[in-house]
């Protein structure tokens, strides 16, 4: 029914269309968070998103209020800060960063912070452009530094529990019948 030309035709437009939902599934897909697990204050952290733009480092991680006292703070921190009513502030459930690195990836800043209740809906976000944006020294052992490993390509290994010891195996000496005891 098809001539040998039509059958190619076909072939090539179906792997064209296979090569385009590929890549297009490829470009979809989006990164899986990396799970930092607690800080020294019992909040947990994710890593979101990272990469390099413009010979610079940026990343964006979350925080989750893990720990009640540092919800409190901050919940109270929003309300007084920026005139936020108490009881909207009080849903806070996570707080989003951007972070950029110099170049030499020795210093970052914030590039934003935002505040999100459970339905991920923001509270209040606070947005620093260039020209506002302080970069501090970059500390080992802080989030932002876990972040610019991943930016380098050098994650770090996660920390794992040393264990314990084994015992060396003790033989099992059958238990002593009592005498007069008999099978």
């Amino acid at each position: 029914m098809f001539g040998t030309k039509a059958k190619r035709i076909v072939l090539l437009v179906l792997s064209v269309l296979f090569m385009f939902s590929l890549a297009t599934a490829v470009l979809a897909a989006e990164k899986k968070p990396i799970d930092f697990g607690k800080d020294k204050n019992k909040m947990h952290w994710y890593l979101l998103d990272f990469g390099k733009k413009d010979d610079s480092g940026y990343a964006i991680v979350r925080k989750y209020y893990t720990n009640p006292d540092e919800k409190t703070k901050t919940i109270d921190l929003i309300a007084s800060k920026f005139a936020i009513d108490h009881d909207r502030a009080a849903e806070l459930y996570f707080t989003e960063y951007g972070y950029t690195y110099s170049p030499d990836g020795t210093r970052f800043g914030l590039t934003y912070v935002t505040h999100y209740d459970m339905l991920g809906t923001e509270i209040k976000s606070t947005t620093f452009d260039g020209a506002t944006i302080a970069l501090e020294k970059l500390s080992k052992d802080t989030i932002p530094h876990k972040t610019y490993q991943y930016i380098i390509g050098k994650p770090q290994a996660a920390k794992r529990p040393v264990a314990a010891a084994k015992r060396p195996a003790q033989k099992k000496v059958p238990a002593k019948k009592p005498a007069g005891v008999r099978k």
